[in-house]
């Protein structure tokens, strides 16, 4: 039913709200019965109001259908305060797919299913499908399936506007890409709640910033007994709320049920019997509705939680608004003005909140300052722009309570009406995102809304305030994870977090970003590849940018198709398909515009001009196929508002890595920068032997050589799982040296240690170096010896650049390895050094 002013839900972030208020689903499932002589399938109107009326009494709102309600069956639903989910049934229809001219007009279908259920404030939502079948999904197609029910989806919006829409999806076809969908509905049964929370996890990062609904949980008490099915749905249903779905229906109210083969009698899913008598698990379900989400007790944590602001008066307002509305137990509130010349300190004396004001000292600084003053056990931060959901600390506060995290993260999603600007800001790349090992653990969580134990933060002496502005959530993301902890997102801990509301606040802000990677870059130089990019083990999400040529992805679904949980394996790019989502894709660009200018001294490098027109088409591509995946918070009014749309996210996809580049080339992170200590030695390869009279194991010879090489300031990697190396000593980003050892033992512990050292030239090196001198030697051949000359000057720059890398490296290896083995051996002697 609508709330107290008429409302009807909506999806908002990744909860359902009727108006102002926030709307958990505590359903259950209503049939399917034997049929009516009018075809309806359900229970005569007496029995209808009977059972809609003991629902509410045991704390029901929401009652899921699998075929179209009559309108009387509405009106007894908003007489008890019940909403009705809608199943359409229109999977009964997909057979059709197979024969187009016997297929019935599908569009036609829904909306004739939504007929006068249009506009009824009973309504929750409708879902047009339930479970289409993994053998028929997999015979038609993923891509025909999706289309088959977007195409429903677009009928049922038609129909009525204002309602949600959503379908019924399963484990076993998880792999459907469905983000036309208001909210992913999943019909999930598992009975170990460990399995179950691992597995929600999942679906919230298959939703997004969706709601997540469980759309049927439950045990069968004739298999099972009643005593167990109570056991166990309750277990099931407080698992779906402290995981941050949106709600769940306990399949099913009552044993009765009919299919088109006739009643069912051997299977008792119900909450009541068929007489209508109640079993144990209808006591359980509503205690659990009772304390939805979850029960709050005296034990919960006391939390801080601090806003650093430097001028942010125009938000901070809505910000402190929003920690005031927080449905927490214990916190305290605490603004860090960080030297603010605006109305920021005098905004927040109106709200009951420590204020600490400081002199301009940067984000890093005034968020230690912040964290030296919380009396939580857990501190929460929060940027000035944003705004907490009202259960944002319940939430991290039951995922520090459940796992070892010394951080945790939430979403931070875009809210609507912010703008004709800021709604395409939302949707272009580079706005805070968060980065996930597994779907639970996180290897990097934004700084709008990041938590920490105080204890762990403290541990690593806070904020390094080097970083002013930004990059001091990745810093201490990498810190806590190098000392040993770990990190976890909870999908339910979300914020709204306004994106900039401006084109040129947008590209001051990706600046400004730019600038914090080199930061980076410079402290963490083993976190980045050598074209000085962050590599990342984990999943990055938010709106990441889709290479043109990804690879396709890959659907398991186990032999003959019966894998239970079928899911979708996306390959990384590959370089070649990465390379124009990069910010250096634009200097390539400008390059090949000067190379065709040249084309004025030897007319064949005008080919050079639709290179860069090819290359400047890869990004505008790239840029609309961004622009056209936008999805915004209302359909557009029109063509004219939807061409605008598109041309500013496309243009904003395009501005983005040139502000990054634009910052990353201020702050000194260029693809010709040169790494590590002063020391030239050639390169070449070389191998050593030292004897020890101490045993030590393989890895320790490995870190000592390691901790020469940092201590040096050298830039060292370790290889991976399937490199033939140890450690890469990078001189730039051309040239390098590749280290190898090898312990051989001689008993009464000694040993002897073998070392080799191997230069490598990166493939970026030869690119940029052998074309120019190619194209001079081609040149100087046709005489045109003004071009030639520029040609193999260029060409030289870059060749002599990449061997000064190798022999800088090759310098630091030698001597780090003298230096690191003769460091931890008591006995050591030089045996041989071979070329």
């Amino acid at each position: 039913m609508r709330g107290p002013r008429g409302e009807r839900p909506k999806a908002h972030g990744k909860f359902l709200y009727a108006g102002e208020s926030k709307l958990y689903v505590r359903g259950v499932t209503y049939g399917t019965f034997a049929p009516s002589p009018e075809g309806a399938e359900f229970p005569p109107p007496p029995v209808v109001e009977r059972d809609f009326a003991a629902m509410a009494e045991s704390g029901v709102n929401a009652v899921r259908t699998y075929t179209v309600p009559p309108r009387w069956l509405l009106d007894a639903a908003e007489r008890h305060g019940l909403r009705i989910l809608v199943g359409l049934a229109l999977e009964r229809s997909v057979g059709y797919l197979s024969d187009r001219r016997e297929a019935p007009d599908f569009e036609r279908i829904a909306r004739e299913g939504v007929g006068d259920c249009a506009g009824h404030p009973a309504v929750l939502a409708y879902a047009i499908a339930n479970e289409i079948p993994a053998s028929i999904v997999r015979w038609h197609g993923q891509r025909t399936i999706e289309r088959f029910l977007a195409r429903l989806c677009d009928a049922v919006r038609r129909a009525d506007p204002e309602a949600l829409v959503t379908y019924a999806n399963y484990p076993s076809t998880e792999y459907l890409r469905l983000d036309f969908l208001d909210l992913l509905c999943f019909n999930v049964f598992l009975e170990s709640r460990e399995t179950l929370a691992s597995y929600l996890a999942r679906l919230h990062n298959l939703a997004g910033n969706r709601p997540l609904l469980l759309a049927e949980v439950g045990l069968d008490s004739r298999r099972n007994g009643e005593e167990a099915q109570a056991r166990s749905i309750e277990g099931q249903v407080r698992t779906a709320f402290e995981s941050g779905c949106a709600g769940a229906f306990v399949y099913a109210w009552t044993d009765e049920w009919h299919t088109g083969a006739g009643e069912i009698r051997d299977w008792d899913f119900g909450l009541v019997r068929r007489d209508r008598s109640p079993k144990p698990a209808l006591a359980a379900v509503r205690a659990v509705f009772e304390e939805a989400p979850f029960r709050m007790n005296g034990t919960s944590p006391r939390i801080s939680v601090v806003v650093c602001s430097h001028n942010g008066g125009r938000t901070i307002r809505a910000c402190l608004e929003g920690i005031g509305r927080l449905e927490y137990p214990d916190f305290e509130a605490i603004v860090v003005d960080d030297g603010s010349s605006d109305s920021t300190a005098a905004i927040a004396r109106e709200f009951p909140v420590r204020l600490l004001r400081i002199p301009h000292g940067g984000l890093s600084n005034a968020r230690n300052v912040g964290l030296a003053a919380a009396t939580g056990e857990i501190v929460a931060y929060i940027d000035d722009d944003a705004s907490p959901d009202p259960h944002w600390l319940a939430y991290l506060a039951h995922a520090f309570s459940e796992t070892p995290y010394a951080a945790l993260g939430g979403p931070n999603i875009a809210p609507p009406g912010n703008g004709f600007v800021g709604r395409c800001v939302a949707n272009s790349p580079g706005n805070p995102v968060h980065v996930l090992v597994d779907d639970q653990e996180a290897e990097h969580v934004p700084g709008c809304n990041m938590a920490f134990r105080r204890s762990s933060l403290l541990a690593i002496g806070g904020f390094d305030t080097r970083f002013w502005a930004a990059g001091d959530d990745v810093d201490v993301c990498w810190r806590l994870r190098e000392a040993g902890s770990s990190l976890g997102f909870s999908p339910a801990a979300m914020v709204w977090h306004l994106p900039r509301s401006s084109v040129r606040a947008f590209w001051k802000q990706q600046v400004g970003y730019g600038r914090a990677e080199a930061l980076l870059e410079a402290k963490w130089p083993q976190k980045y590849n050598a074209a000085g990019h962050a590599t990342w083990g984990g999943r990055v999400y938010g709106r990441p940018l889709v290479p043109l040529l990804s690879r396709r992805a890959r659907v398991y679904h186990g032999v003959w198709g019966t894998a239970p949980f079928q899911s979708l394996y996306e390959p990384a790019p590959t370089l070649f398909a990465a390379l124009p989502l990069m910010p250096e894709w634009f200097l390539l660009m400008g390059a090949l515009a000067a190379l065709a200018l040249l084309g004025i001294l030897w007319p064949p490098l005008l080919l050079a001009a639709p290179l860069a027109g090819i290359a400047f088409s890869a990004s505008l591509l790239q840029a609309l196929r961004g622009a056209r995946r936008a999805r915004f918070d209302r359909p557009a009014r029109g063509l004219l508002e939807r061409l605008r749309r598109v041309g500013l996210t496309a243009f904003l996809h395009l501005l983005q890595p040139l502000a990054r580049l634009r910052g990353r080339l201020e702050a000194g992170l260029t693809p010709w920068r040169r790494k590590g200590p002063a020391g030239r030695a050639f390169p070449r390869p070389r191998r050593a032997a030292y004897w020890s009279e101490r045993w030590l194991p393989h890895d320790l010879w490995v870190r000592s050589i390691e901790g020469a090489l940092l201590e040096r300031g050298a830039t060292a990697v370790r290889g991976g799982d399937f490199d033939r190396f140890d450690l890469e000593v990078r001189g730039g980003m051309s040239g390098s040296v590749r280290l190898l050892v090898a312990v051989e033992e001689h008993g009464a512990g000694r040993q002897l240690v073998r070392v080799r050292t191997s230069p490598r030239w990166s493939t970026w090196g030869l690119a940029l170096a052998l074309p120019p001198l190619a194209l001079a030697a081609t040149a100087a051949a046709s005489h045109a010896w003004t071009a030639a000359s520029i040609l193999g000057a260029l060409g030289l720059f870059f060749g002599l650049g990449a061997a000064q890398e190798a022999a800088s490296a090759q310098a630091a290896a030698q001597g780090a390895v003298e230096e690191g083995i003769g460091r931890v051996a008591l006995s050591l002697e030089s045996i041989q050094e071979a070329g």
